[in-house]
Parts: structure tokens; sequence; C-alpha cells
């Protein structure tokens, strides 16, 4: 028998629906965090500043003669592959969260370490550290020796995902003031799919998958993972 990837770790109370606080304000809090009021109150974030805009310094010019030559990079050297799909370029949060999904429903412990899986999943993540929740995404990879069980049983598994899209209750929020999104643009996704397992023996199994995660897409950029939740949100 396998040991299943779970997709959400008891205990993992995800930092997603501050994150998505941050973009919306106090609209949403009773309708998605009711339990994590008293444990967030108080503690909310700025928007970052917008850097400002600076014209580098022109280099010296310097002859050609006068340059020192560089040496060519040497080919010998292999470029690290992650074992986690590269992040889509995308601006459409529903897009993005249905590759992530799919790229973290997917895994081979046969070939890959616990942390090189989580390595690649970060890269998934937004580069503004005030809203990348690092945490929620550690919790959903098995721990290294959990993973060691996995990998000494040969499983391995592929996600698809099947349909994405904003829940119920974030949608109401955004309508009631749609400019609260324009803070942090963190979007709150859920992504439904399905998980194929496969381990020694020929041994294999399917299993329905549910996520909600919270995208952030600020015009201009690609979108990037902000975090996950510990419930699904219809």
């Amino acid at each position: 028998m396998p040991t299943k990837f779970m997709p959400f770790k008891p205990g993992g109370q995800s930092l997603m629906l501050r994150r998505v606080l941050i973009g919306l304000g106090a609209l949403v809090v009773a309708a998605l965090i009711a339990g994590l009021i008293a444990r967030y109150a108080g503690s909310g974030h700025r928007a970052p500043a917008p850097a400002a805009s600076a014209s580098p310094a022109a280099p010296p010019r310097t002859s050609a003669s006068a340059m020192p030559s560089t040496p060519a990079p040497s080919t010998s050297a292999k470029p690290t592959v992650s074992p986690v799909a590269a992040p889509p370029h995308t601006t459409d949060p529903l897009a993005f969260a249905q590759a992530f999904a799919t790229a973290l429903w997917s895994y081979d412990t046969r070939t890959t370490t616990q942390s090189q899986q989580l390595a690649g999943l970060r890269t998934w993540m937004t580069g503004e550290s005030q809203y990348a929740d690092l945490d929620a995404v550690a919790a959903q990879v098995p721990d290294p020796t959990l993973w060691d069980r996995m990998h000494d049983n040969g499983q391995w598994a592929t996600g698809q995902a099947a349909e994405a899209h904003l829940p119920a209750a974030f949608q109401s929020a955004v309508a009631k003031d749609p400019t609260k999104l324009t803070v942090a643009y963190l979007y709150a996704v859920t992504v439904t799919g399905t998980q194929s397992i496969t381990w020694n023996d020929g041994g294999r199994g399917a299993e329905d998958r549910a996520i909600t995660i919270a995208v952030q897409c600020r015009p201009g950029h690609d979108c990037a993972l902000a975090s996950i939740a510990p419930t699904v949100y219809p």
C-alpha cells in the first residue's frame, strides 16, 4: 500500500486568508476567516511603496584593446533542472491556479528528494515577502521521513486540474468594494481535479483533489503564488 501524499496536513493553519485580507480589508472576515480573527487581530501589513525610478549612470567608454578578455563559459556543467514544472507566464489567476495545482499534485519520490520538491514549489511564490506564505507551501509536502517511506514504495503521482473558480465568499466581498482588491491584487481561487498515484508492484489508484490558494496578479506582471488555505472554500 502506498503512503499517500496528502494535500492538507493536520495543524497547518495557513496564513493564506490573512494575505487575502491584506487586499480585501475586513470585507471577508466573517465569510472566510471567522476562526482566525482572534489569532490575527491587529497584525495587518502595509502595501509596499513603489520603488523610485532612477536612471543608471552610463559606464565609462573603454577601447576594445583595453578591455580585458573574458574567458568563454564552460559548457561542461549541466544546468540544474527542477523536478517541479516551472510557473506559467500568465496574468489570469484561474489559469495560474490550475497550473499550480497540477504541479503540486504531481511528484516522483523515486527521482526527487523532499528538499528538491519543496524548493521547486517555492519558485512559484511571489517575490513580495510580506505576502509570500512559505510555511503554507511546506505544509503541502511530506516531511523527509515520510518522503523516504514513499521513496521506498517507489511512489509517484500525476495531477490534473479540471476546473478553477473564485469562491462565492470572495466574489461577494469584492462586489461590495472592488477597490479593496487593488491594494495587493490577491485572488482566492479554488481548484478541483484528480491525482493518479502509482507505486511498486503495479499498485495504482486515483483520488479527487481540491484546494484553495491565494494568487497575486499585479497589473503588468505574471501571477504568482501567495499562500494555500488549510480549508477548501466553495
